[in-house]
């Protein structure tokens, strides 16, 4: 679900909730918002991932990409969704500029990804125009390296420090998963979706929405304390083990064979 502004997609948006005779969704969070707002029942078939994929990034690609990044001798914060409002990226470069005056080097900001069915060039061109006033630079301090073949994907996150994953509204948040999987410290918005499966200060970061401050804070904090983010990648590596792909097609599994007896 998105927040379409052109009435035929609010429309074709409506109709695929309420027509269907049965509704899948990745979490409760997004049941429970089907039911007050649609007056419809779903059911939660929740999301995997391939940890064998993503933990087995070659590390020789990580360190291309990293020197592609221009992180060979910075920290690396790595942003997967591009640059939109659901993203929170006004919010991440605002944390990014607090970053910039800690100690030790400056970090760099890689956006992975950006392709949507919203058009949201005039907020991403807001947000841009933003990093000379906070003292950023384009392709230096921030990078947009745009849709990534899929085979570099892990290597991105195993690339990486730490994952910024700082969203106003999500689904389910497949890239925290994939971050996980490839041993990258998480920091997230503190939202609903996230609690269903993430446990605040234990298996991730969570900052509330639209704190750049507390945002900035987490960041260097995983930056800084090497044990914290050790205890970090090795819970993450307990929540993925939780949702695998498997998982996932034996729930919907389950559901058809309900439908073919009926």
């Amino acid at each position: 679900m998105d927040d379409f502004t052109t009435p035929s997609l609010i429309d074709c948006q409506r109709q695929a909730i309420l027509e269907p005779d049965r509704i899948l969704v990745v979490s409760e969070r997004w049941r429970e918002i089907l039911a007050d707002e649609y007056l419809t029942s779903a059911e939660v078939v929740h999301n995997g991932v391939d940890v064998a994929r993503f933990r087995s990034a070659d590390p020789d690609l990580a360190a291309a990409l990293r020197q592609r990044a221009g992180a060979a001798c910075r920290p690396l914060i790595l942003a997967v969704g591009g640059i939109e409002p659901r993203k929170g990226s006004d919010t991440l470069m605002a944390a990014l500029r607090r970053l910039e005056g800690r100690p030790g080097r400056r970090p760099v900001l890689a956006v992975v990804g950006g392709h949507s069915f919203q058009d949201y060039r005039e907020y991403r061109d807001r947000v841009l125009s933003s990093l000379p006033g906070l003292g950023l630079r384009l392709d230096d301090d921030v990078v947009l390296l745009g849709t990534v073949p899929d085979a570099e994907l892990p290597g991105w996150y195993a690339a990486a420090d730490v994952l910024a994953f700082p969203s106003t509204k999500e689904g389910w948040g497949l890239a925290v998963l994939e971050a996980m999987s490839a041993g990258l410290p998480v920091v997230v918005s503190d939202l609903p979706v996230f609690r269903e499966y993430l446990r605040p200060g234990q298996d991730a970061l969570m900052v509330p929405v639209d704190d750049a401050a507390a945002l900035a804070a987490a960041l260097g904090t995983v930056l800084d304390d090497a044990a914290l983010a050790d205890r970090l990648r090795a819970a993450g590596y307990q929540v993925c083990a939780r949702f695998t792909w498997d998982r996932c097609a034996a729930e919907h599994q389950r559901i058809y064979a309900d439908l073919k007896g009926r």
